[in-house]
């Protein structure tokens, strides 16, 4: 071969490698308290959990479905216990208050938070209460927001809620990634209302509910459009026992 064009071969392997490590590796997982499905309701399995975002690599990770203090979780604080496991930093924020303990959602983040909000969303109808948590980091020398929630299951609530978090983040500068279990399907008016100021990520049956025999899209991974995004290696992760969704993976490339 000739050596001029074997150099820039290797140039080029190296710029790809390069633009592939400076992509920002998201995964999103309704981890339904850790129970499987499968299981009795007294079997919890954070291990198993552990075991799936460690091996996924993520960067940033958004958890629905998380008990704090709560006995059919054997009163284990499963955010902090999650972050033990994958040695990654953490932020709870809580939905309801559930028998002695909180229930709500995780963030955990290989790099460390920087800053740290929570919000109630919006609830119309009379609902269960649902939240918003973001944190601020740095990745790959570029400062974002993370934003991790779990909409209500009433349509009212989702739209309403979905407008809140337009709001929230319309005039915002920075990028915003905003993932979670929406319990809204692509065409829903909770989707469209978000898909205003957000771009998802976007495959053929991007299905991850039920775990076993997937047929419905509501998990997803978004930012906001200003961020000039590109998707890369989106993907359902192959996984039928840990809980009742299959984890949804994607890496974001931000301009």
């Amino acid at each position: 071969m000739n050596h001029r064009l074997l150099l820039f071969l290797l140039a080029l392997l190296g710029a790809t490698f390069h633009l592939s490590a400076q992509n920002i590796r998201v995964l999103s997982f309704n981890i339904h308290h850790g129970n499987p499905p499968s299981e009795k309701e007294t079997v919890v399995n954070l291990d198993t959990i552990a075991q799936i975002i460690k091996k996924s690599g993520a960067d940033l990770v958004g958890l629905q479905e998380i008990d704090v203090n709560i006995g059919r979780s054997y009163n284990e604080n499963q955010a902090k216990k999650l972050a033990e496991l994958t040695g990654m930093h953490y932020i709870f924020s809580k939905g309801i208050n559930y028998e002695n303990g909180e229930y709500g959602t995780a963030i955990l983040s290989k790099q460390p938070i920087e800053r740290i909000e929570k919000h109630f969303l919006p609830s119309p109808v009379e609902s269960e209460q649902r939240s918003l948590s973001i944190i601020e980091v740095s990745i790959h020398n570029k400062k974002l927001l993370f934003a991790n929630t779990h909409l209500d299951l009433r349509d009212k609530n989702k739209i309403a809620q979905a407008k809140f978090i337009n709001n929230h983040f319309k005039d915002e500068k920075l990028p915003v990634i905003l993932v979670g279990d929406l319990n809204a399907k692509p065409n829903d008016p909770a989707i469209k209302e978000l898909s205003k100021i957000f771009t998802k990520s976007n495959i053929k049956n991007g299905y991850t509910f039920p775990q076993d025999k997937p047929n419905t899209e509501i998990d997803y991974i978004m930012i906001n459009s200003i961020s000039q995004p590109k998707f890369f290696n989106h993907r359902i992760l192959e996984e039928k026992y840990a809980s009742d969704h299959r984890p949804l993976y994607v890496e974001i490339e931000i301009k």
